[in-house]
């Protein structure tokens, strides 16, 4: 994409008047970050849930992912990323300190695993909601495998707010609504899946993996070896984004659309609707015989992988297409985050502010519409950048065009520069253009990116993965131990946590139907329809 340097220009200059400055001010983040629990050997940990931890299924802030031992750990909005750190680094402080000796492994690629069999599934209780859940995972294991599943990734939320929608309505001289305000996150979504390559070249975190993660999978992918069992790919940049990780060959046909909000919807549902004979050998709730919800394309919505994602927050049993057709998008998820191996809390606050200022300018780049062909470009500039991303001479293709990485962002980082300068106006700062700097860097030396400084660290000792893995999980476990709680203290988890509890039991003491029927019941609900 070429950027309308002209109207970028003539859309930063108009974001200056104080009423936008004002709304910039209050955009919102939100973090999930993943991270399974390990053994002081670097195994995986085998025991359930830890009990001070709360319900997995109605804690606010900490819970699980697919396995009983990949934890996950969620923050709310706020517009201080300051405070989301604060929480975040709270609730690791109390998940290490109610853990025993086990600790939080800091890499999104599993640690030795020597059997999937040995990851445990989620349990969330005997509810209708939670053997839903747990089943959801059943498939998702039988589907694509349990090892794929203990791969741990960051989610990174974020809004605008309402001022800021209106304001951005007058200025494009269109009627503000939830349906303006939702087209105008697709806008900034197209642009993100055009440039999303950027986001696993400075953050990606997986250029190596062990070897046991290998084990029964067919691949092309050439290896090399370090140490006595990690194998790396020399200029790879995030594995976990490649098709070793967190991708779906059954997924890779489906063309979702992201330039409406109905027809993205229609695909989703699509997907939801339509049989698989890849999967259709799990039995799915025949004779109460469930290895998956259904026999279909995806089981349910969230089984969709992608770099993003709109969002609108769910109620009880909703389907998520069905809450953005009823109240539209309330905030994008990006997903394209590796763990970051050099924080203790898996983000830095730089990641913040550089991801504030590329979804900005996302935002205020013109936008067109998205065809097959752009799409499809996209896709594969996004697969050679996590495969050989720190390659001089990758060339990635922009329009039609071969372009090197550099000479791109020389461009695109002109844009940032003037994004970074406006979000420090509306803020009183000057921390995004450190943080567009700091990034600039990385683009101009490779070395200075997370993968490249992880593999350096792997090959100048001949080090493992697993052994690397274990010294940081052990030098984090230690700082957040003497780490003093800021938001939240100990009494005010265990409180939630007890919250947590009685809230699963009136869930459970609330279910009337059997499973069977609940199951069949939310499968046949009609689906939301536009101003429904």
């Amino acid at each position: 994409m070429t950027v309308d340097s002209s109207r970028f220009e003539a859309r930063i200059a108009a974001l200056k008047s104080p009423e936008f400055l004002a709304a910039l001010k209050d955009i919102k983040r939100g973090v999930e970050r993943e991270a399974l629990r390990i053994n002081p050997n670097g195994t995986l940990a085998q025991t359930p849930h830890p009990k001070p931890l709360g319900s997995a299924l109605t804690h606010d802030s900490i819970t699980t992912d697919f396995s009983e031992s990949l934890l996950e750990f969620i923050t709310p909005p706020e517009n201080s990323a300051a405070k989301t750190i604060s929480q975040l680094k709270d609730i690791h402080k109390f998940v290490i300190d109610n853990i025993g000796e086990e600790q939080i492994w800091p890499l999104s690629m599993p640690c030795f695993i020597d059997d999937e069999a040995h990851i445990p599934i989620a349990y969330f209780g005997e509810s209708n909601v939670g053997k839903m859940k747990r089943v959801y995972r059943i498939g998702l294991k039988n589907r694509y495998g349990s090892m794929m599943q203990a791969i741990a990734g960051v989610h990174f939320n974020f809004s605008l707010p309402e001022t800021f929608w209106k304001l951005w309505a007058e200025l494009n001289e269109k009627e503000h609504s939830q349906e303006q305000t939702s087209a105008d996150y697709f806008g900034l979504i197209r642009n993100y899946r055009r440039l999303c390559w950027l986001i696993p070249y400075l953050y990606g975190a997986s250029p190596a993996l062990c070897g046991s993660f290998l084990k029964g999978k067919q691949h092309a992918l050439p290896f090399k070896k370090v140490g006595k069992g990690t194998v790396y790919m020399p200029y790879a940049t995030s594995l976990r984004m490649s098709d070793l990780g967190y991708t779906s060959a059954e997924q890779s046909s489906l063309k979702i659309c992201y330039n409406k909000l109905d027809n993205y919807v229609t695909l989703l549902r699509d997907a939801m609707n339509t049989p698989s004979s890849r999967f259709s050998q799990f039995a799915a709730g025949e004779e109460g015989n469930y290895q998956q919800l259904s026999r279909n394309i995806i089981q349910i919505e969230n089984e969709l992988y992608s770099p993003i994602r709109p969002k609108q927050p769910t109620q009880s049993m909703e389907k998520p297409t069905d809450a953005l057709v009823r109240r539209g998008i309330s905030y994008i998820e990006v997903r394209a985050l590796d763990v970051n191996p050099f924080s203790a809390i898996g983000i830095s606050q730089t990641q913040f502010d550089f991801l504030d200022v590329f979804l900005v300018a996302c935002l205020l780049m013109p936008s067109a519409e998205l065809d097959e062909a752009q799409l499809k470009e996209a896709k594969e500039n996004m697969n050679k950048v996590v495969l050989e991303g720190r390659n001089p001479d990758l060339l990635l293709q922009n329009g039609g065009e071969n372009i090197s990485l550099p000479k791109w962002c020389a461009s695109l980082f002109k844009s940032f520069e003037q994004a970074a300068e406006l979000l420090d106006l509306a803020n009183d700062t000057s921390r995004y253009t450190q943080a567009v700097n700091v990034e600039a860097e990385k683009v101009a030396d490779p070395a200075l990116t997370p993968s490249g400084k992880l593999l350096a660290t792997l090959l100048e000792s001949d080090k493992d993965n697993g052994v690397l893995g274990l010294e940081l999980a052990q030098a984090y476990q230690a700082e957040m131990k003497s780490f003093e709680y800021t938001d939240t203290d100990a009494a005010g988890f265990a409180a939630q946590a007890d919250v947590s509890f009685a809230a699963q039991k009136e869930i459970e003491a609330a279910d009337v139907k059997d499973f069977d029927t609940f199951i069949r019941d939310y499968f046949a609900e009609a689906p939301a329809k536009k101003n429904a």
